[in-house]
């Protein structure tokens, strides 16, 4: 009786690991011995590799790859059999006595198979009757069985998260699933370059080797959208003309798209074995559909895994550039007596582009600064970044604010600002003279509150240029006196620019309204601007960021 793996054996085990003609059965003078026909992984008598012919006894056991067999002289009914020591597949083979034994092999016998659940394992029950063996035993994996080990691979996949291990999880769960395959890979799509990446491979011969990649098979497996098997790649019609797998010299293979649930397919995932006896068949390729399927949906949650602990320290890294961003801008406004000063920056973003600073000049004045870099977000932090060095060292040379705006612009486009400009103010109080020397580079002007009434904009027609736009730009000043009670205030365009939810901007014109009808202090009248602004906008989201100072002299 030979035990093995093509159809002709009169006991066939289904197993890619199982050689063709594995092991064989006698009786030989009296006895019955079981010798090893030169299979590849060998046959074990009671857990010791056999060479050459063994004689069998009572209750010796049979190891043939994955399966058990117990070889039993008689045949003894087993109802309370207890087998918590099998293995899976774990099989017993036994025999009715016979008067007679003229035949040296046991073809003349009908072996009884049954193969025996294991609680621990969780092994398949299959029970074969005696008279199937006229045909040969063939041990199928049940559905139940093949649910379970997607099951398994579900549970393992569960435990991971990190793309690696859930790659590394899901070809060791192939290999074990199909113990014909001799290399396996998952190649995935890059969403940038929307190229294919081996992100994953393995291989039976060693760990160094490379595994072969066939793009003919990639590509069409990623073009339909369907799994591919071939049974004989040599014979394959479909890939015949592929030199690539002809060098390679694959012989059975199964390819499948790993496809997200938009139905774009993420990458693919493909086992080959070198062996064209061993190779891949319908119910193979049902089962590597669906670890397909379950991989897919792994590898998607680990991609989302990824992206959010990249946004996580993406976030924590804007965290701690909005804190040194803060640390740019003044901590209080400034105590001068006989003035009052208030100030408000709220960004639209973690970080913002809006800048404002209040400087003390040696010789007594002190410059109030307002800017908008063109923009929002982390480039547009990053030149206001510059911009608070920069204006401290130009006013500090100049003492003059046209003078300053002149030599800051020069600086601003001789450097690389990837073609960005800032509108900037600088407004220098002289507290003795009680006036304030205005210049502007294309900022929005400034609302001058007379006598704490009557607000309207500062009209300067000799505004210049942005910053950055154009080198060698003159800048003019204008001089603006402060009378008691009057108040100045600066902004950025996120006032005058907010919209309601029927896109309505805000404007300067209910940006003066506000401030004629808003209290005599600054440090109550910025408030009651903001809550103007919050009310028109309906609880629309801000777009822009917002940035306001205010000057009074009591």
């Amino acid at each position: 009786m030979i035990l093995g793996r093509h159809p002709s054996c009169r006991i066939v085990l289904d197993d890619a690991s199982v050689s063709r003609e594995h092991a064989q059965i006698l009786y030989e003078q009296g006895l019955y011995v079981l010798k090893d026909l030169h299979s590849r992984n060998g046959t074990q008598l009671n857990g010791q590799p056999i060479r050459g012919r063994t004689a069998l006894h009572d209750g010796d056991e049979i190891k043939i790859c994955d399966f058990t067999f117990i070889f039993l002289l008689t045949h003894n009914p087993l109802p309370a059999f207890d087998s918590s020591g099998l293995n899976p597949q774990e099989t017993l083979l036994t025999r009715e006595p016979a008067e007679e034994h003229h035949s040296e092999d046991l073809e003349v016998y009908a072996p009884e198979i049954e193969i025996v659940e294991n609680a621990k394992e969780n092994s398949a029950i299959i029970t074969m009757p005696a008279g199937s063996s006229e045909q040969g035993l063939r041990l199928n994996i049940k559905p139940e069985a093949k649910l379970r080990a997607i099951l398994e691979i579900s549970m393992a996949l569960g435990r991971v998260v990190v793309l690696s291990q859930v790659l590394d999880v899901i070809l060791k769960s192939l290999f074990k699933i199909f113990p014909q395959a001799d290399s396996g890979f998952v190649l995935l799509r890059d969403q940038e370059s929307d190229k294919l990446h081996l992100r994953g491979s393995q291989s039976r011969r060693s760990i160094n080797d490379d595994v072969p990649i066939s793009m003919t098979v990639v590509r069409q497996a990623m073009e339909t959208g369907q799994a591919i098997l071939s049974i004989d790649v040599g014979e394959d019609r479909r890939f015949q003309s592929s030199e690539s797998l002809v060098d390679m010299q694959l012989r059975s293979l199964m390819c499948t798209p790993l496809m997200e649930v938009g139905g774009v397919a993420l990458g693919v995932m493909q086992v080959s074995t070198f062996d064209v006896s061993q190779s891949f068949h319908a119910d193979d390729l049902d089962i590597f559909v669906s670890v397909g399927a379950q991989a897919a949906l792994a590898v998607e949650n680990s991609s989302l895994h990824e992206r959010l602990l990249d946004q996580r320290e993406f976030d924590r890294d804007l965290e701690i550039a909005a804190q040194v961003q803060l640390g740019f801008l003044p901590s209080a406004p400034p105590t001068l007596d006989g003035y009052e000063f208030a100030d408000y920056y709220e960004a639209a973003h973690s970080i913002g582009g809006d800048y404002y600073d209040f400087i003390r000049l040696s010789d007594g004045r002190i410059a109030t600064v307002i800017g908008d870099v063109a923009g929002k977000g982390i480039p547009a932090a990053l030149l206001m970044a510059r911009l608070h060095a920069s204006v401290r060292y130009h006013l500090s040379n100049a003492q003059r604010a046209e003078l300053a705006l002149a030599s800051l612009n020069t600086e601003m486009a001789d450097s690389a600002m990837g073609y960005r400009f800032i509108t900037l103010s600088i407004a220098i109080l002289d507290p003795v003279a009680h006036e304030i020397q205005l210049a502007s580079a294309g900022h929005p002007p400034p609302i001058l509150r007379r006598h704490g009434r009557q607000a309207k904009m500062v009209s300067h027609s000799e505004s210049g240029m942005p910053l950055g736009i154009m080198r060698d730009l003159k800048y003019k000043s204008l001089t603006i006196p402060l009378g008691q009670d009057d108040s100045i205030v600066f902004y950025t365009d996120g006032i005058t620019e907010a919209m309601n939810h029927a896109n309505v901007l805000f404007a300067k014109e209910r940006a003066s309204k506000s401030i004629s009808k808003g209290p005599k202090s600054v440090k109550e009248l910025i408030p009651a601007l903001i809550g103007d602004v919050d009310k028109f906008c309906e609880g629309k989201p801000q777009s822009d960021d917002i940035c306001v100072i205010a000057i009074r002299r009591l």
